[in-house]
C-alpha cells in the first residue's frame, strides 16, 4: 500500500525567490528541492510516496505547504493548501488544481496542481491513461530519462517505459563510499545530481524541521525523509568496484593451539586411554594413562599452518580417544569428535575454552556416547590476539551438560543423519586433452572420441566418496548417490564436489564447488533440513585453452577467484534423521555411493533462449606490456561465446520430447515471440573487431574507438530460474542501499557533520519499507514447477527474516539518539550481513560473464560480472544493478599472477554497458545507454528493429575542460628504502592523462596543482553527461631515477560538472576539496584530498569558462596552483615541539649514528632540534623546546601532516637520513584555551551539596568547597549509592561511598570472627593475594558486564568534566565494582558460605600495563621512526621490522595570539611554552627490579610438544641469563623470580624480557619476548614506578614495597602540581586542594602495639587521586601485568603470555627494601593412610569348577591419581560366597600437595631417555578398585569408586545405607574434604558399567582414610600391610576361603564332609544295592540248574 503525490507545479508566486515544498501526510513531511530564483511560477514536478502500513481512512488530510527558502533565516510561510483524502480513497486518483490559504486561513491568489494517487493493499490502482505521470506518447521519448516513482506496479506500466531507470531517490551520496567525503551542496536549479540527496545542509534542515516547527521533536526527525523520491536524474553508469585484489586464495599463518585437559566417563572397563588430537593431515598424541575411565592429561599440542583461509577453515579439527595404544598395535577406538577449523574461527574470540567434546563411535552408531573430552581449543590467524581467560586455580567441579564443546545454538543430543548427495549428471565440460594427443590417438584408433573420463568426488567432514568413471564423455551421466553418516547439526561448514578427470598418472581436478550448509538450512525453529536441488551449479577454474601444464590449476581446486566457466554439475542433497534404535540400521559410518532415480530434463526449470548484449564506449589504461599487437576482447557466458568450443550456434537444446511433440513447441514459442523469424538465424558476436592501441601516456596505451563503440551479442540457452536471482536481487538492492547510508553515517561521524543520528533513521526506514517491498514482491511465482524444496523453504524463511528485520529496524529507529548512534551502527552492520547472506543463492542458474582482453591470441587480463546483476526484470527493483547501465570494469591479470604488485596495476578499464535478458524481452535491451546514437546493423539483420547492433555510431557530442585541483595527499606508502617515497600523481578522464609535479622525500606531498585537460570530447547527450559524467582514475606513484615509476595506490573520483548555460556561483561552484581513500590492492594507501571540475566548453569557445589565473609561483615554473576559491582558508597557528631524545637507532648503511638531529616540518614551515653531539653517551636534547608559526587551514578536517625526519649529521657537511615519522594527524596535539566564559558552575555546587545532605544523612559541617572523600564508615547503615560525577573545576563537598572490603575488615576487627574466616597472617603469603585477586578479577569479568551498558548510560547524560570525564567514570566504574563485590555489612552475616577471608589483593591486568594508561604517553609521546618500503602482504614484513628508532617528545599545536589569562600564571616560564613543569631530561640512575610470576600456554619448542623455559632478561649492557634454573617440561611454568637490574636512563631504558628453551645440545630458542619501555613509565604522572598498594602496613605479607611512606609521596605529587596541601589533622583526615579524605588513624606493629600515623589517609588521598582539579589522574596500583609473548620469526601471533610486574627506584632516593619473596609455594608433605576393612555384596564373577557355584576372590586395589605406577593391593579373599571380603589391610600414600591450586605435585621422569624429572600437577583422587583374582587368566575388574579428596560423599555409616547414588551424585551427600577433616571412615559404593553403558553397583567397600602431614607421620609411623609398627589384626576369615592345591586333604575333608556327605551316602547305598542285583543276577542261573537237576 502507497501513498503517491505528485506536486507539479506552482503559480501565481509573488516576487522573485528560492522556493520550497513540504508535504506532510500522517505526521511524515517530505522536502522537496529548493528551486532557485523562481519567478512567479515554481515548477516542482516532484513524487513523493509514502508506504502506508494501514487503509488510508476517508477524512485524513494531507497538507502541502510552500514556503520563500533562506539559507540564513527561518523559511517564511507563503501558503497552505489541505486536502481531505475522501475521494482519492474512493477513486484512487485524483487530480487537482486549487488556490492556497495563508496563515489566517485567507485564500490568496497562489495557486497548486497537484495529482495524487492511492494504491491500495489488493493492488488495485487507477487505471494508467497516457496522460499520466509519464505525459503523453510524444513526450515520451525526451522523458526516456525521467525516473519512474517507485511502487507503480511492473503490471501495469506502459509498455514504451523504459525499463532501466533507477527509482527511490538515495539519501545519502552515492559516489561509492570510498570516494566521496564532501559536503552536500545544494545544486542549483537542476535536478538533483545522483551524488546529492536533495537536501539541504543539516542546520537549514534543522530550522526546516523544528522552526517549521509542527512541533517536531529533534530526536524523531530522520534524514531520508527528507528527500525527494524522484528527481529527474538519469542514472546510467553503476559504481564500479574500488578494490582490486583477489584476496582469497593468498596463503596467511595460522595457529591451532588444543589442549586437551582431561577424558570423563569412558565407556570401557579398566582402560589405558590415549588421546588423538588430529588437524588436517597432523596427528600428535597424549600420553598414556593407565587403568582409569577419567584420566587427566593437561596437556598442551600447537599446530601451524601456512595456507589460505579457504583451506585452513575447511580442515578437520578431530580428537579421538584409543585404548591401549603402544608401539606393536595401534589401539582400538573409544570414541571421535570432529569439527572444522572455520567452526572455532567463527566463536566470539576465535575459542571453545574448557568446553567437553562429546565422543561417539563411527563404527557403531546404534550406540550411545563414549565419554567425554574437556578441551581447549583456538585458532589463531596473523593478527588476531585471543584473551585467554585467566589460568589460575580452576576448579574442577565441572558442570559438562553446560559446558558442551558445540557452538551456540547446537543441541547437545545430536542425532545420526545420512546425506545424500546425488549426482545426476554434467555438461559443458572442457575438452581436457591436447590436440596433438587427439591426432596420436585418431592415427591409432581411428575414431575421434571425446577424450575426457569425469568422475565426480565429494568430500564431507573428513571423509571422501567418489562416483563411478564415465568413460570418454563431455555429457556425463551418473544418477548415483554418495551417502555419508554424520551427526546432525554437522560441525563441519562445508561439502566439496569436485568434477575430476580420471587419468593413469594423476586423476586432475575439472572444476569444484563448496556447498555450505548454512545455506541450504534452516536451524530456527520453523527452520528446514539441509536440501538441495536437483539444481544445476556452475563450476569456474582456469581458462579453457589446453596445455599440458595449467598454471592455474589451483582455480580448479577452488583456491581462488575462477577465471573461466568449466562445467555445470546437476546435483540434489538430503538429509534423514536416523533412528538409531531400528535394527534393521546398518551401523557404520563408512560412505556409500548406490545408484539413485534419475529426474526428468525439466525439473531444474524450462529452457529458455537468453540474450547479452555489449557495448564497449571506451578501453583506456591498456598496460603497456600490450600495446604493440592489436587488443580484442571477448565476452562469454558459460561456454557460449567462447572461440575454443566454438562460436557456432550449438544445438538448441529444446526440452526433448518425444519427436511428435517437437514442432508443437515451437509454434508456442514463435508465437509468444513475436520477432522470432527476424532474429531467427542470428549469430551472436562475441568478440570486438582486433584494434591497435594507441598511446596515452608512457605506461598505458587506449583504443581509440572515438564515435564508433563496437558491440557483442550472445545467444544463450539456459534453464529459467530468473526468479531466484530476482529475490537475490531485491535483498541485494535493500543491502546496497543499507551499505551506503551506514557509511553515510559513518562519514558523518568520522567528519564531526551534525546529527548523524537523522541519517541513520533514515537508514532504519529505508531498511523497513525495503523489507516490507520485498514481502510484497517475492511471493509471485509460487506455482513454478520447477521449484525446488529450497526454493520453497528459501523463500519463506527469507520473508520471515526480512519481516522481523523490518520490524526490528522500526523499533531500532526510535530508540537512536544522538549518543546511540555508535551502538545502533553495530547493529545495522548484523542487519548487513544478514542480508548479504541471505542474498546468496545456493543453487545456480546462469553462469557469470565473463571479459577477456585477448593480444596476440593469448589470454591477458579478465573481468568477471556476476550474471544476477546483469538481468533484467520489469518490475524496478529486481533488475540486477549493472543492468543497462555503463560499468566501469578494471582488468586483472588470473590466477596467481593477480597477487601482489603486479595485480594492483591496472590491465585495462572498460566503460562497458552490458544487458542480460531473455530474447523475447529484448526490445529494450538498449535502453540504458547514453543517447546519441545511430546503429550499425550486419548485413542480414538491416531493417530488423530489433536485430542487435554491431556497433554504434555517436552522432552527439560535447566538447568540456576538466580541471584537476590536486591539493594534497597524506599518509602514502612508502616505496624507498629511504622509508619516504617521491610521489606525483596521474589524473586519467577518458583517454588522456597528466602528471602533476614530483616531490622529493615525502609521504604527505602537498601538491598545490590544477592540472587542466582540454578538447575532451564525449558522447551522448549532454544533460545526461551532467548527471553521470564518466569517473576519473587518479594513481599515485613513486618516481625512481632508475627504471620505472612504482605504484604506490589508486582511487576513483567523479567530477563536479558545470554546463555552458550554468552559471559559475555558489552553491555548487568552486567545488571543494574532499578526501578521497586510496587503495592499493585491497589494503588502504592513504587520502588524497582534491576536487574535480568539469566544465561545458560552449559555442563561445573558452572564454565563457572561469578564468585561470596564470602561474603565480614563478619558482615552480609554469605550476597552476589551486585557484583561490577552492584552496582551504588559512590562519596563523604556532606549533611547539618538545625534543626530548632519540631511543634504538640502527645502524644506516653499516654505520652507527653518531650526532643526529630532528627535523619538524609541516605546511612548509619547520623547526630543528639541537644537536646530540655523542649519541652513545647522552641521546637526549639539551634545548627541550622550540616553536615555529605555520599557517593552517582552518577547517581540522584538512590539516595537513607534520613530517619528523631524523638525519645524522656526518663529516664534511653531509646528512644521512635515519628514519621519518608522518603525523597524520594533529587533532590530538592542539590546545584548545578553556573557556572561561561557560556558564559558571554555581548550579553543579548546589546540586552537589544538596546531594551531600542525601549521603550523610546530616546537613554537613565541613566549611564549602571540601570534598570529603570517607574511608571509614561513620554509621552502620549502608550508604546510598551516590556516586557523583564531578566537574574539575568545580568547589564542591561530596562523599565517596567507602570501599566494601574496607568496612568488613573493620568490622571483623570489632567482632570476634570465626577463627576460620580470619587467615592467619603468619600462614598468608604474596601467593595468597595473587589468587585472592584473581578470583577478583574473574568475579569481576562476570559481574562487570551488564554494569558497565548501564554506567555508560549514567555517562553520557551526566554532568561530565571537560578534561577528566573518561577517568572519572573509570574510578567509579571500579568503586561500584568493589562494591558489588563483598557483600554489605548487613548481609555480611546472612550468607556465611560466600564470605571469603579477607586478603588484601592487587590488580592483576589481563593485558600489559601501557593498553590499561595510554601508553603513559600523559605528555611525552613515542614516535616510531621508519625506513624502508612498506611490506606487502606477502612479503610477510611487519611495520616492526621497519622501525629504525623512536623519537620521544611531543607537540603542542594552538591558534595565535593565545588569550592572557594562559601565560599570566604563577610560576609560567615562557622558554618551555606550553610544556609547564617537565622534569628534566638528564641522565639518571635508577634501580629496576623485575618480578616475573609465571608464564601461561608457551608455545612449544621441543618435539615431545613441551618445553623447557627460563627467563632471560636484557636491559642495555646487562644480559641475565636463569639458565640453570629452567622448568623441565612444562608450558605453563611457574617461575616466581625477581631480578634486580642497575641502569641509567636514557641511555638503556628498553627492557627485554624473553623466555627461552633450554636444550641440552645445540643453542638454546627463544620461545617469545616482550619490550617494556621503562622511560616512559619513568616519567608518567601515572606514577608508574612503583604500584600503591591497597592498604599500609609495615610487615607481612603485605609490606609497603616503596621506600616512600605515602605521606611523602603525597607531598611531593602536591609540590610538583602546585597544589594547596597536604594538611594533615585532626587525626584520620587529610585536605589536598580542596578534597578532604578521611581514614583509619593508628596502625599495628609486629608486636600488635597501636600506634598513631597518618599513612592510612595519605594513602587514601593517593588512591582517589584522580579526583584532586586540574592535575589529578589515575595512579598505577600494586598490580601484576599479563604481556604477550612475540617470536620474530612468527610475526603477529602469540607465542605465550608472561604475567610479570617491574618497580623502579631512583638511586639519590634513599634504597628500597629487599624484594618480596614471590618465589613458588613449595608442596607441602603428606601422607595419606587408608584403611580397607571389609567388603560386602561384591558380585560374585567365578563358578565353581566342581559344583558351578557363584563365588569370588576377593582383592581391593588403591592408588592416587597420577601413580598408578604406586598402585598397592590388599591380599585376596578367596572364595567368597556371598560378596563379603575381610581384608584390615592397610595402604601407605607419601605425596606432595599445594593447597592453593588444590594439586598434587609429582616429578618423575618420562622415560628412560629423559635428561631428567618433570613436574606435573594432577587433582588429588584416590581410586579404590575391586578385582576378582584369577591364577590363570588376567584378573577382572569388577568395580571402582574415585574419591576427590578436597571434595568426596561422606561415607554411609553401614553397608547397607551405602547406596549407588552416592557416587554418582544423584542423592545430596554431605561433601567431605579430607584436608579439613583429617580422618573419615565409612561404606562407598563401587560401580562399574554394564552392556548398556548404564551404571551398576558392583560392590562396596568399607575404609577409612586418615591425612597426616610428613612430620607427624614421622612421629607417628605404621606399617604397610598389616606389618609392624602399629599392626592390623589378620582378618577372621571363614574356613572356605582356602585353595584346593594348597592343601587337597583339607579340601577333600570339606568336600566330603561338608557338602557331599548325603550324597555320597546315597551313592554308597546305591551301590551296595546294585552289587546285591549284580551278585543276584550272576549267582541266579547256577543256582537255578541246580534246583532243576535237584542236587
Amino acid at each position: 500500500m502507497a501513498l503517491l503525490v505528485h506536486l507539479k507545479t506552482v503559480s501565481e508566486l509573488r516576487g522573485r525567490g528560492d522556493r520550497i515544498a513540504k508535504v506532510t501526510f500522517r505526521g511524515q513531511s517530505f522536502y522537496s528541492r529548493v528551486l532557485e530564483n523562481c519567478e512567479d511560477v515554481a515548477d516542482f514536478d516532484e513524487t513523493f510516496r509514502w508506504p502506508v502500513a494501514s487503509s488510508i481512512d476517508s477524512n485524513e488530510i494531507l497538507e502541502i505547504q510552500i514556503f520563500n527558502y533562506s539559507k540564513v533565516f527561518s523559511n517564511r510561510l507563503i501558503g497552505t493548501f489541505r486536502m481531505v483524502l475522501q475521494k482519492v480513497v474512493e477513486e484512487n486518483h485524483v487530480e487537482v488544481t486549487d488556490t492556497l490559504i495563508d496563515d489566517n486561513n485567507a485564500i490568496i491568489k497562489t495557486s497548486l496542481c497537484v495529482e495524487v494517487r492511492y494504491q491500495a493493499t489488493d493492488g488495485t490502482v487507477g487505471s494508467w491513461d497516457d496522460g499520466d505521470f509519464l505525459g503523453d506518447e510524444s513526450l515520451q521519448e525526451e522523458e526516456k530519462d525521467s525516473q519512474e516513482t517507485d511502487g507503480l506496479l511492473p503490471s501495469s506500466r506502459p509498455s514504451s517505459r523504459p525499463p532501466g531507470e533507477k527509482s527511490f531517490r538515495r539519501a545519502g551520496r552515492s559516489v561509492f563510499s570510498a570516494m566521496k567525503l564532501g559536503k552536500n551542496r545544494p545544486h542549483k536549479e537542476e535536478p538533483q545530481r545522483q551524488d546529492e540527496p536533495a537536501v539541504l545542509e543539516m542546520d537549514d534542515l534543522d530550522r526546516l524541521a523544528i522552526r517549521l516547527g509542527d512541533g517536531l521533536d529533534p530526536d524523531t526527525v530522520s534524514l531520508a525523509s527528507v528527500t525527494a523520491l524522484t528527481t529527474n536524474v538519469s542514472n546510467k553508469r553503476s559504481k564500479p568496484d574500488i578494490k582490486m585484489e583477489p584476496s582469497a586464495g593468498r596463503p596467511m599463518d595460522y595457529q591451532v593451539s588444543i589442549t586437551v585437559i582431561e577424558a570423563r566417563q569412558l565407556v570401557g572397563l579398566n582402560m589405558d586411554p590415549v588421546v588423538c588430537v588430529e588437524v588436517g593431515d597432523d596427528k600428535k598424541y597424549t600420553s598414556m594413562k593407565e587403568s582409569t575411565n577419567c584420566p587427566y592429561y593437561n596437556e598442551y599440542f600447537v599446530f601451524d599452518f601456512h595456507v589460505s583461509p579457504d583451506v585452513m577453515f575447511d580442515k578437520i579439527i578431530k580428537i579421538s580417544v584409543i585404548h591401549s595404544k603402544n608401539l606393536l598395535r595401534s589401539g582400538t577406538l573409544v570414541g571421535s569428535f570432529k569439527m572444522d577449523v572455520g567452526t572455532v574461527y567463527a566463536q566470539p574470540e576465535h575459542q571453545f575454552h574448557h568446553k567437553w567434546a562429546i565422543l561417539s563411535d563411527p563404527d557403531d552408531i546404534s550406540a550411545g556416547l563414549k565419554g567425554y573430552v574437556k578441551c581447549d581449543v583456538a585458532v589463531v590467524g596473523k593478527g588476531d590476539n585471543i584473551k585467554t581467560p585467566h589460568k589460575a586455580n580452576e576448579t574442577d567441579e565441572d558442570d559438562i551438560e553446560g559446558n558442551l564443546l558445540l557452538p551456540e545454538g547446537v543441541p547437545p543430543e545430536r542425532q545420526w543423519a545420512r546425506f545424500y548427495v546425488k549426482i545426476y549428471r554434467a555438461e559443458g565440460l572442457p575438452r581436457m586433452n591436447t590436440s596433438l594427443m587427439a591426432n596420436v590417438k585418431k592415427a591409432f584408433i581411428g575414431e575421434n572420441k571425446d577424450l575426457v573420463d569425469p568422475y565426480v568426488q565429494v568430500f564431507f567432514a573428513g571423509q571422501k566418496g567418489k562416483t563411478s568413471v564415465q568413460k570418454s564423455s563431455y555429457e556425463p551421466l551418473w544418477n548415483e548417490q554418495v551417502v555419508f553418516t554424520d551427526l546432525f547439526p554437522p560441525l563441519c561448514k562445508r561439502m566439496k564436489v569436485q568434477i575430476r578427470d580420471s587419468d593413469k598418472v594423476n586423476d586432475v581436478a575439472i572444476g569444484t564447488h563448496f556447498i555450505d550448509l548454512r545455506k541450504i538450512s534452516n536451524d530456527g525453529d520453523k527452520g528446514f533440513l539441509p536440501t538441495l536441488g536437483p539444481a544445476w551449479v556452475n563450476m569456474y577454474g582456469s581458462t579453457r585453452n589446453y596445455t599440458l601444464l595449467d598454471e592455474h590449476q589451483d582455480l580448479n581446486e577452488g583456491l581462488g577467484e575462477g577465471v573461466s566457466f568449466r562445467a555445470r554439475l546437476m546435483v540434489g542433497l538430503a538429509v534423514e534423521i536416523l533412528d538409531t534404535s531400528n535394527p534393521e540400521l546398518t551401523s557404520s559410518t563408512e560412505v556409500q555411493v548406490e545408484q539413485t532415480t534419475p529426474v526428468s530434463e525439466s525439473c531444474t526449470g524450462k529452457m529458455e533462449e537468453f540474450f547479452l548484449f555489449g557495448a564497449f564506449l571506451e578501453a583506456s589504461m591498456i598496460d603497456r606490456k600490450n600495446g604493440d599487437k592489436p587488443v580484442t576482447f571477448e565476452v562469454t557466458i558459460g561456454n557460449y561465446g567462447n572461440e575454443v568450443d566454438g562460436l557456432s550456434r550449438p544445438q538448441r537444446p529444446r526440452p526433448r520430447k518425444e519427436p511428435g511433440d517437437e514442432e508443437e513447441v515451437d509454434l508456442i514459442q514463435n508465437s509468444s515471440d513475436d520477432e522470432t523469424d527476424e532474429g531467427g538465424d542470428l549469430a551472436s558476436v562475441s568478440s570486438t573487431p582486433p584494434m591497435r592501441p594507441q598511446i596515452t601516456d608512457r605506461n598505458y596505451f587506449h583504443l581509440p574507438y572515438l564515435e564508433r563503440k563496437p558491440c557483442i551479442y550472445i545467444k544463450s540457452w539456459w534453464p529459467d530460474q530468473r526468479r531466484r536471482l530476482y529475490n537475490a536481487n531485491i535483498m541485494d538492492h535493500i543491502a546496497d542501499k543499507l551499505e551506503e547510508g551506514m557509511n553515510d553515517v559513518q562519514e558523518m561521524i568520522k567528519t564531526e557533520k551534525s546529527y548523524p543520528e537523522r541519517r541513520l533513521r533514515g537508514v532504519l526506514e529505508e531498511l523497513s519499507c525495503g523489507c516490507h517491498r520485498f514481502l510484497s514482491l517475492a511471493d509471485k511465482d509460487q506455482c513454478h514447477s520447477s521449484r525446488t524444496r529450497l526454493d520453497r523453504e528459501r523463500l519463506k524463511s527469507c520473508m520471515r527474516e526480512l519481516e522481523s528485520m523490518g520490524q526490528q529496524a522500526k523499533t531500532l529507529r526510535a530508540q537512536v539518539k544522538r549518543h546511540t548512534v555508535r551502538d545502533k551502527l553495530r547493529l545495522c552492520q548484523n542487519f548487513l550481513q544478514k542480508l548479504r547472506f541471505l542474498a546468496d543463492e545456493p543453487q545456480h542458474s546462469i553462469p557469470d560473464v565473463f571479459i577477456w582482453m585477448m593480444s596476440n591470441n593469448k589470454r591477458i587480463a579478465y573481468a568477471r560480472v556476476p550474471s544476477k546483476d546483469l538481468l533484467f526484470s520489469i518490475v524496478e527493483e529486481e533488475l540486477g544493478k549493472d543492468c543497462a547501465k555503463v560499468k566501469t570494469l578494471f582488468l586483472k591479470l588470473p590466477g596467481k599472477r593477480s597477487f601482489g604488485s603486479a595485480g594492483w596495476t591496472v590491465q585495462a578499464k572498460l566503460e562497458l554497458y552490458l544487458w542480460l535478458g531473455l530474447s523475447k524481452q529484448r526490445k529494450d535491451f538498449l535502453c540504458g545507454l547514453p543517447c546519441g546514437f545511430e546503429e550499425v546493423k550486419a548485413a542480414q539483420g538491416l531493417g530488423l528493429h530489433s536485430f542487435p547492433p554491431i556497433s554504434l555510431i555517436y552522432t552527439k557530442k560535447q566538447a568540456f575542460q576538466l580541471r584537476a585541483h590536486m591539493y594534497q595527499a597524506r599518509s602514502l606508502f612508502a616505496a624507498d628504502s629511504s622509508g619516504l617515497s617521491d610521489p606525483f600523481a596521474r589524473v586519467f578522464f577518458i583517454n588522456q592523462s597528466q602528471c602533476t609535479e614530483v616531490l622529493n622525500e615525502t609521504l604527505c606531498p602537498t601538491w598545490d596543482q590544477m592540472l587542466v585537460f582540454d578538447n575532451l570530447e564525449l558522447y551522448g547527450e549532454a544533460h545526461e553527461l551532467r548527471d553521470d559524467p564518466p569517473i576519473i582514475v587518479i594513481e599515485i606513484y613513486d618516481q625512481d631515477t632508475m627504471g620505472k615509476a612504482d605504484f604506490m595506490g589508486r582511487t576513483f573520483a567523479k567530477p563536479l560538472v558545470k554546463m555552458a548555460d550554468e552559471a559559475y556561483c555558489p552553491p555548487r561552484f568552486p567545488p571543494q576539496l574532499e578526501y578521497y581513500q586510496i587503495y592499493r590492492g585491497n589494503a588502504t594507501a592513504g587520502d588524497l584530498l582534491a576536487a574535480f571540475e568539469l566544465l561545458q566548453i560552449g559555442p563561445a569557445g573558452k572564454a565563457d569558462l572561469p578564468p585561470i589565473n596564470g602561474p603565480v609561483d614563478v619558482d615552480r615554473g609554469p605550476i597552476m596552483p589551486v585557484p583561490v576559491g577552492i584552496r582551504p582558508v588559512l590562519s596563523k597557528y604556532r606549533i611547539e615541539v618538545l625534543f626530548w631524545g632519540l631511543r634504538d637507532l640502527k645502524r644506516v648503511n653499516l654505520a652507527q649514528v653518531d650526532r643526529p638531529r630532528v627535523d619538524i616540518e609541516c605546511a612548509g614551515k619547520g623547526v630543528q632540534s639541537s644537536l646530540i653531539h655523542n649519541y652513545k653517551k647522552n641521546p637526549n636534547f639539551n634545548t627541550l623546546v622550540k616553536w615555529f608559526e605555520v599557517d593552517l587551514p582552518e577547517n581540522e578536517l584538512l590539516h595537513p601532516p607534520l613530517n619528523i625526519r631524523v638525519v645524522d649529521c656526518r663529516a664534511f657537511g653531509r646528512y644521512t637520513l635515519v628514519g621519518s615519522h608522518a603525523v597524520s594527524s594533529l587533532r590530538r596535539f592542539i590546545y584548545r584555551p578553556p573557556d572561561r566564559s561557560a556558564p559558571s558552575w554555581s548550579t553543579t555546587v548546589r546540586l552537589l551539596q544538596g546531594c551531600r545532605v542525601l549521603c550523610n544523612g546530616v546537613p554537613s559541617s565541613h566549611p564549602t568547597g571540601e570534598v570529603v572523600v570517607n574511608m571509614e564508615p561513620e554509621v552502620p547503615v549502608r550508604k546510598l549509592e551516590t556516586m557523583v560525577k564531578l566537574d574539575a573545576t568545580s568547589d564542591a563537598v561530596v562523599k565517596v561511598d567507602v570501599a566494601e572490603e574496607e568496612k568488613e575488615k573493620r568490622k571483623k576487627k570489632g567482632s570476634s570472627a570465626e577463627p576460620e574466616e580470619e587467615p592467619d597472617d603468619s600462614m598468608l603469603d604474596w601467593w595468597s593475594k595473587y589468587f585472592a585477586s584473581i578470583d577478583t578479577m574473574k568475579e569481576q569479568e562476570a559481574s562487570g558486564i551488564d554494569l558497565e551498558e548501564k554506567e555508560d548510560m549514567d555517562n553520557a547524560d551526566g554532568l561530565r568534566g571537560p578534561m577528566k570525564g573518561k577517568e572519572k567514570a573509570k574510578a567509579a566504574k571500579e568503586e561500584k565494582k568493589k562494591r558489588i563485590q563483598g557483600p554489605g555489612p548487613g548481609q555480611a552475616s546472612e550468607a556465611p558460605e560466600k564470605k571469603k577471608p579477607k586478603i588484601d589483593e592487587l590488580k592483576v591486568y589481563p593485558k600489559e600495563l601501557e593498553s590499561e594508561f595510554d601508553n603513559f604517553e600523559d605528555w611525552l609521546h613515542t614516535f616510531n621512526l621508519l625506513r624502508g618500503k612498506t611490506g606487502d602482504d606477502e612479503d610477510g614484513s611487519t611495520e616492526e621490522e621497519r622501525i629504525v628508532g623512536r623519537f620521544k617528545g611531543s607537540l603542542c599545536v594552538y591558534k595565535v595570539p593565545l588569550p592572557e589569562d594562559v601565560s599570566r600564571e604563577a610560576g609560567y616560564d615562557p622558554s618551555y611554552g606550553m610544556f609547564q613543569g617537565i622534569p628534566s631530561n638528564d641522565p639518571i640512575n635508577v634501580l629496576v627490579r623485575i618480578y616475573v610470576v609465571r608464564a601461561t600456554d608457551l608455545h612449544p619448542a621441543d618435539i615431545n610438544g613441551k618445553a623447557d623455559p627460563y627467563i632471560a632478561i636484557r636491559l642495555g649492557k646487562t644480559d641475565i641469563r636463569d639458565k640453570e634454573n629452567y622448568i623441565s617440561k612444562q608450558l605453563n611454568p611457574v617461575f616466581g623470580k625477581s631480578f634486580d637490574v642497575e641502569a641509567s636512563f636514557p641511555m638503556e631504558s628498553m627492557l627485554t624480557v624473553a623466555v627461552y628453551d633450554w636444550d641440552l645440545v645445540g643453542t638454546d630458542d627463544l620461545i617469545g619476548e616482550t619490550k617494556i619501555d621503562l622511560e616512559n613509565r619513568f616519567y608518567s604522572k601515572h606514577r608508574a614506578t612503583c604500584g600503591i598498594a591497597q592498604t599500609y602496613s609495615t610487615h607481612g605479607y603485605n609490606i609497603w614495597r616503596d621506600p616512600m611512606k605515602p605521606s611523602q609521596i603525597l607531598t611531593r605529587l602536591c609540590k610538583e602540581g602546585k597544589v594547596d596541601g597536604p594538611h594533615f589533622g585532626p587525626p584520620g583526615r587529610v585536605k589536598v586542594s580542596n578534597r578532604v579524605f578521611t581514614g583509619p588513624s593508628e596502625i599495628e606493629d609486629e608486636n600488635g602495639q597501636r600506634k598513631p600515623t597518618e599513612e592510612h589517609v595519605a594513602l587514601s588521598a593517593l588512591r582517589h587521586w584522580e579526583d584532586i582539579p586540574r592535575v589529578g589522574c589515575r595512579l598505577v596500583p600494586e598490580h601484576v601485568e599479563t604481556r604477550p609473548l612475540l617470536n620474530p620469526d612468527k610475526p603477529g601471533i602469540e607465542q605465550g603470555r608472561l604475567e610479570l610486574w617491574v618497580d623502579m627506584f631512583p638511586m639519590d632516593m634513599p634504597a628500597p627494601g629487599t624484594p618480596l619473596d614471590i618465589s613458588p609455594r613449595k608442596p607441602k608433605k603428606y601422607e595419606l593412610r587408608v584403611i580397607v576393612w571389609n567388603t560386602d555384596e561384591v558380585v560374585l564373577e567365578d563358578d565353581d569348577f566342581f559344583t558351578g557355584e557363584k563365588s569370588s576372590d576377593i582383592f581391593v586395589r588403591g592408588w592416587l591419581k597420577g601413580q598408578q605406577e604406586d598402585k598397592q593391593d590388599t591380599d585376596v579373599h578367596y572364595h567368597s560366597l556371598t560378596g563379603e571380603g575381610n581384608f584390615n589391610w592397610r595402604y601407605l600414600f607419601p605425596f606432595d600437595y599445594l593447597a592453593a591450586e588444590e594439586k598434587i605435585v609429582i616429578s618423575k621422569k618420562e622415560s628412560m631417555f629423559s635428561w631428567d624429572e618433570t613436574e606435573y600437577k594432577i587433582p588429588a583422587r584416590l581410586t579404590l578398585q575391586i578385582w576378582d583374582a584369577d591364577h590363570f587368566s588376567a584378573d577382572d575388574f569388577l568395580g571402582a569408586i574415585e574419591l576427590d579428596l578436597n571434595r568426596f560423599p561422606r561415607g554411609a555409616k553401614t553397608a547397607k545405607q551405602c547406596t549407588m547414588e552416592m557416587a554418582t551424585g544423584e542423592v545430596d551427600v554431605p561433601l567431605v574434604s579430607i584436608f579439613k577433616q583429617k580422618r573419615v571412615k565409612g561404606w562407598w559404593p563401587l560401580l562399574a558399567r554394564n552392556e548398556n553403558d548404564e551404571f551398576e553397583l558392583t560392590g562396596k567397600v568399607e575404609a577409612e582414610l586418615h591425612l597426616l602431614t610428613a612430620e607427624e607421620a614421622e612421629k607417628n609411623p605404621v606399617g604397610l600391610a598389616r606389618n609392624e609398627p602399629d599392626p592390623l589384626e589378620k582378618p577372621n576369615r571363614p574356613d572356605t576361603a582356602f585353595v584346593w592345591f594348597l592343601n587337597p586333604l583339607k579340601s577333600i575333608k570339606y568336600l566330603i564332609c561338608t557338602r557331599y556327605k548325603w550324597l555320597i551316602i546315597k551313592i554308597v547305598l546305591a551301590l551296595l544295592g546294585l552289587l546285591m542285583l549284580a551278585l543276584f543276577l550272576y549267582s541266579l542261573p547256577g543256582y537255578m540248574v541246580k534246583k532243576l537237576l535237584g542236587a
